[in-house]
């Protein structure tokens, strides 16, 4: 009999696993079940309001030897990109200035998507259900040529918390999950009790499923597929009420989804229903590395006035 590689046998088993435990048929809830938000009508920072003194003595509190890890991955024209975006950097050498001390100088010109390239915010202009945004502000009212009247990015501020990884790759012994792996509730659960780490209110919750080592290695293959939370994780963890949930894949959550009729559901779950930031495309192989469960977390989006998100630097310092 031919052997079966056991790394085969664990991705099937994998598969099999999640799809049977998280895949579902998921609807968006009506207007009058989502809007107006917990946060109030006309709100517009939704999960970011748990910024408060609060978050940032919680943070501080977790700092003991200073050290600074980087979540964000290095902006350059090696990442991967989806559809027609792009990141040109175009060097302006400007002139040598007249005065005896000949100072010259140099910038540049970029031409990107700067609010969704690299390691990414998503605010809530970014996603819709159907023509309207969190907290059933209607696109056609808040759109504008210069960028969105309600729910821009440069609402959100600085965000300082708890950060608490879920390495859900470490749980399953793998350093990569499957690609198209939907993580179900209960991988969040049992990894958060292998880390011996529970959940509170306002917390930065950063998912590791290893797809970070295709980063500018196998682009293709990074934004063909990717294991992710699906819809019943996206659940739970938006009843944990977090300040944001981020991941090291491209959406956060399992693409495609297993359900062919519905697509990026945990967008519309976290951004439109709850009012919950996604953080995308982060840097999660230190985190893994050292075994970092707790850190202070801390990022600020861009004040890009009226965009739909911002590519962001995020750090955890412990």
């Amino acid at each position: 009999m031919r052997r079966i590689g056991t790394g085969i046998i664990l991705a099937v088993v994998l598969r099999l696993t999640s799809n049977v435990a998280d895949a579902q048929t998921w609807r968006p809830p009506a207007e009058n079940q989502r809007c107006p938000s917990k946060w109030g009508a006309g709100a517009e920072r939704g999960s970011a309001n748990h910024m408060k003194a609060e978050s940032v003595l919680k943070a501080t509190r977790l700092i003991k030897t200073g050290e600074v890890i980087d979540l964000g991955h290095v902006l350059n024209d090696k990442m991967p990109f989806f559809g027609t975006r792009r990141f040109d950097v175009h060097t302006k050498r400007t002139f040598m200035n007249q005065p005896s001390n000949r100072r010259g100088s140099n910038e540049e010109v970029l031409i990107s998507e700067i609010g969704q390239v690299g390691t990414q915010f998503d605010g809530f202009a970014h996603q819709t259900i159907e023509d309207k945004v969190y907290n059933c502000f209607k696109v056609d009212e808040i759109a504008s040529r210069g960028g969105f009247t309600k729910l821009g990015v440069e609402k959100v501020g600085s965000l300082i918390t708890r950060g608490v990884p879920i390495d859900v790759a470490a749980l399953k012994g793998v350093d990569i999950l499957p690609d198209t792996y939907e993580i179900a509730a209960q991988d969040l659960q049992q990894a958060l009790q292998r880390q011996n780490v529970q959940l509170q209110r306002g917390d930065a919750v950063i998912i590791n499923t290893g797809w970070h080592k295709h980063w500018a290695k196998d682009n293709a293959k990074y934004v063909k597929s990717c294991p992710g939370i699906g819809v019943g994780a996206a659940t739970w963890l938006a009843q944990q009420d977090p300040m944001l949930v981020g991941a090291d894949n491209w959406p956060v959550e399992v693409a495609p989804n297993p359900d062919p009729q519905i697509s990026l559901p945990v967008h519309q779950v976290m951004l439109v229903v709850n009012g919950i930031h996604l953080l995308e495309n982060m840097k999660t192989d230190e985190l893994a590395a050292k075994k970092v469960y707790e850190f202070a977390f801390i990022m600020q989006p861009l004040k890009l006035q009226g965009f739909s998100g911002s590519t962001v630097a995020p750090i955890a310092v412990r």
